[in-house]
């Protein structure tokens, strides 16, 4: 009797420690489109889906993925794995924005962000949307030029946000203090 009690406690730690580990980590995801897609082959065509998965802890890492399966619940699985596998870190500023303009290619997509003021909130739309809410970004300005598709402009914006550098890191690259950085 005290080994079943013994064991039913154990299994209770051990829940409780998963819920804890699950809670800490506290990522996002966000479906952004999903596709039915069709292979032809000898006996006909053979349907299956593709989910495009946005994957962030809306504190600075996000990534985007892509899944293929023959059923919608498993491309989405698929997708968030593969965003989990492509995780960038992105520098945020005090007032949750970007430190300076950037521009980011994906494909036919081009997108170009700009910081903004505390308060304005994400100018932006679609994927790129999408991709700066789940990286904790809160205020800045957004426009998507080119292609509309929402993959490539997931990638173009997760292109443009691998490129930012803090004053930090160009002093430092430059051999000079964060002072002497304008002079």
């Amino acid at each position: 009797m005290t080994k079943d009690k013994g064991l039913s406690n154990m299994a209770t730690n051990r829940r409780k420690a998963n819920r804890a580990k699950k809670e800490e980590t506290n990522w996002q995801e966000r479906v952004i489109q999903i596709r039915r897609v069709s292979k032809v082959v000898k006996g006909g065509k053979k349907l299956s889906f593709r989910a495009i998965v946005v994957v962030g802890n809306e504190r600075g890492q996000v990534g985007v993925g892509v899944g293929k399966a023959s059923d919608v619940i498993g491309a989405v699985k698929k997708g968030v794995a593969d965003g989990k596998k492509h995780l960038i870190d992105i520098p945020i500023t005090k007032s949750n924005s970007i430190p300076h303009p950037i521009n980011g290619m994906g494909g036919g997509a081009k997108v170009i962000m700009r910081p903004a003021a505390p308060g304005t909130g994400v100018i932006a739309g679609g994927a790129v949307r999408t991709v700066l809410e789940l990286a904790g970004v809160r205020n800045v300005l957004a426009k998507q030029l080119g292609s509309n598709n929402p993959l490539n402009n997931a990638r173009a914006a997760i292109n443009a946000l691998t490129t930012l550098r803090t004053f930090s890191e160009v002093a430092e690259d430059r051999g000079v203090s964060v002072e002497n950085l304008y002079i």
